[in-house]
């Protein structure tokens, strides 16, 4: 493509410069011009323009839409480490609560799509695999945050595209890494690493979230579902990630939720039914063949 076309939308995606922003602007950029904002890992993704900005200052939000006139927003910027929400309620609600709605605001002021990404956390565990339609029942802070987001951007922009994502993995970016690359580590250095038997989730890669993303601006009014296709362990998706990447499997050790003391308390099960996602044309790989295509493309 010789230059910039002027008729590429402007799409503005926040929190680019975490592991599934990053991941989206890099899928994105093929078919939008991108405006991706950071907090405080400053990143230059070429091709892309990046804006360093405080998302929970309204006016230097306000400011962004105003100067970059966004045809659509992806809104990924969040607190998202549960463990760390428990302990800061008031600095994760800012981003995770007030911004959230902010911005579902300003998407609606502007007339233009916004989606957003939730989390499959809005769920106790106790009623799995869950249904777009079933009832949010947060057990941490993190989820229960989420879940106010959802309900608060959706009253101010009805068409918002609420994506709740599952547990991501894949590549490291510049400036941010999924759970594999430390499990990785500890697996070649033969240190042991303990792994939940009783926590299920539906993971996906974060290439695949992205695209899941990308379908849910276009296509989806309201909540989806972005999970994987299967329901797997923490202990079992490190059995196959031991396979994939011919790791060291000794130091592998299986342990139960109660065994780990962790601030915020964790739902057991929380597996997405995102069969509405894969009607529209969403289709996550399996575990092993995402990080077979990790392993490919290294």
């Amino acid at each position: 493509m010789s230059g910039l076309r002027l008729d590429m939308k402007k799409l503005l995606i926040t929190g680019a410069s975490g592991f599934l922003g990053w991941h989206l602007c890099q899928l994105a950029k093929q078919e939008w011009e991108i405006y991706g904002t950071y907090l405080s890992h400053s990143l230059e993704i070429p091709g892309m323009k990046m804006l360093k900005a405080n998302l929970t200052n309204f006016h230097e939000l306000k400011s962004i839409f105003n100067n970059v006139k966004p045809t659509a927003v992806i809104h990924t910027a969040a607190h998202s480490q549960p463990n760390f929400c428990q302990a800061h309620p008031q600095e994760s609600h800012a981003i995770n609560v007030i911004a959230s709605c902010n911005i579902a605001g300003l998407c609606a002021d502007n007339s233009i799509p916004c989606a957003f990404t939730s989390t499959d956390l809005v769920f106790d565990g106790l009623n799995a695999p869950y249904q777009e339609t079933d009832a949010v029942c947060p057990v941490n802070l993190y989820g229960e945050q989420k879940a106010i987001a959802e309900a608060g951007m959706l009253e101010r922009h009805p068409i918002t595209a609420v994506c709740r994502m599952p547990l991501m993995f894949g590549a490291a970016t510049p400036t941010a890494k999924s759970f594999i690359q430390p499990f990785v580590e500890t697996l070649q250095a033969e240190k042991e690493l303990s792994l939940f038997i009783d926590e299920f989730r539906t993971p996906v890669s974060g290439a695949t979230a992205a695209k899941g993303l990308l379908l849910a601006l276009k296509k989806v009014n309201g909540i989806i579902h972005l999970g994987g296709k299967e329901r797997i362990s923490r202990y079992d998706f490190g059995q196959i990630l031991v396979e994939v990447f011919q790791l060291p499997s000794t130091s592998l050790k299986s342990c139960r939720q109660q065994d780990v003391k962790m601030a915020a308390p964790r739902p057991t099960d929380v597996s997405l039914d995102s069969s509405k996602a894969f009607a529209l044309g969403y289709q996550p790989l399996s575990v092993r063949e995402e990080l077979q295509e990790l392993i490919n493309s290294q």
